[in-house]
Parts: structure tokens; C-alpha cells; sequence
């Protein structure tokens, strides 16, 4: 049994990043551990009915996956920018050291959304071997909407080199991210049932199975 910790910038990104993945961990034994980075608030535009009904979701969304655990930080979102790195890698630091995951989950440095990248920042400063031993392994996940998208002409895109075979767990993923109703949509809506099946069998045709996520692997210690 391993400690899991998966680190979202807001809540969504875990389960179209790596869903399958955390619910293939949690069928095996380990416990999940979810932290999103970011939240939203009715100073910020968003109606109070938004927030309420999000606030919902993520306790639904934890219980469906059966999380060990959940966090959620009190930074507003698309604000990330905002927060003093040192703050942030403290925050975040806190709960690592809390949970002490073996494996950490995280976004693509290269996401268009900013909130992705300094979420990928201030986590990778709490991988450091000598400071966290327990972290052995550091995956980074595709976020449909988000890394498609990034534009950045001195990245050469999402190439991954580890692939996991959700066959199994697609549905229930599916199902999982229907909870964010605000958030998902008809296709050609990036965040669709078409959209997420297409992207996992896609990736799975690449390793020889009817659906998977990948990842690019950039820490492993055996």
C-alpha cells in the first residue's frame, strides 16, 4: 500500500488528468490524497449559488473516488500568479509533508492556464529527495483544455513516456467528471465525454489497450 497525492490547480483537473489512473490506485490498495490549489469566490464575480454547488461537488467528487484525504487552499482562482512562491511552496509543503506520498501527480508545466504552471513551480520544490524521502515517483498528467491548448513556441509539447491501462475505469471517470456540471460540456467542447474517450483511447492504442492516460515520468527512484 503506497500514499498517492495528486495536485490540482482547480478542482477538475485531477480527474481529466488522471482519473482512471486514481481510481486504478485506490482498486489496488493505496491511498489517493487530493489537493487543489485554488478555489472560488463570490468577490471574485462568481455567483454564491457557484460557489455553493462547487464546495458540493468536491465533497462529492472526494467521496466517489473514496479519497483518504482532501485539501483545498483558500487562493483565488486564476490568482496563482498573485501568491509569493515562497507562500505557496510552504503551503503546499505542509500537506506533503502531512500525507507523505510515495507518488506525486502533477500538471504539465506548459498548460495555457497559468494557475498550471505555478502549481508546477512551488510542488516540484517539495520533491527534493534530501528534504522529502518518502517521494519516489513525480508523474505528470495532460489536462484536456489546458495542455492541448498551451502555445509556447520554445515547448516541444506533452511527450510521454509511461502509459496506464484504465480500460477498466474509463466509465466510472466519466461518470466522476459529469459531478463538475459547470465544467463539462457537448462536444466540440473540450471537457466532453467524447473528448475524454477519444484522448484515453488514443493513449491506449499507443500501449496496446482499449483506454489509458499517460504521463511523463520526471522523477523515479528505485
Amino acid at each position: 500500500m503506497k500514499n498517492i497525492l495528486v495536485i490540482a490547480p482547480h478542482p477538475d483537473d485531477e480527474t481529466l488528468g488522471c482519473g482512471g489512473t486514481l481510481l486504478r490506485h485506490i482498486d489496488e490498495g493505496d491511498l489517493v490524497y487530493w489537493l487543489i490549489g485554488t478555489t472560488i469566490k463570490e468577490e471574485q464575480g462568481f455567483p454564491s449559488s457557484k460557489v455553493k454547488s462547487r464546495k458540493k461537488e468536491i465533497k462529492k467528487v472526494s467521496d466517489e473516488y473514496g479519497f483518504a484525504g482532501y485539501k483545498q487552499f483558500d487562493y483565488n482562482t486564476t490568482e496563482l500568479d498573485q501568491v509569493p512562491r515562497n507562500i505557496l511552496v510552504n503551503k503546499i509543503s505542509e500537506y506533503v509533508n502531512e500525507v507523505k506520498p510515495h507518488t506525486i501527480y502533477l500538471p504539465y508545466r506548459n498548460d495555457i492556464h497559468s494557475d498550471h504552471a505555478q502549481i508546477f513551480d512551488a510542488s516540484v520544490a517539495c520533491t527534493k529527495s534530501f528534504r522529502y524521502p518518502f517521494v519516489r515517483k513525480v508523474c505528470v498528467y495532460e489536462t484536456l483544455s489546458e495542455t492541448e491548448y498551451g502555445l509556447r513556441t520554445d515547448d516541444s509539447g506533452f511527450k510521454p513516456n509511461l502509459w496506464v491501462d484504465i480500460s477498466r475505469y474509463l466509465n466510472q471517470k466519466i461518470k466522476i467528471m459529469k459531478i463538475f456540471e459547470s465544467e463539462f460540456g457537448e462536444h466540440p467542447f473540450p471537457r466532453s465525454e467524447a473528448n475524454i474517450r477519444a484522448l484515453s483511447h488514443l493513449r491506449g492504442s499507443t500501449c496496446n489497450t482499449k483506454a489509458a492516460e499517460s504521463f511523463i515520468i520526471i522523477k523515479q527512484t528505485v
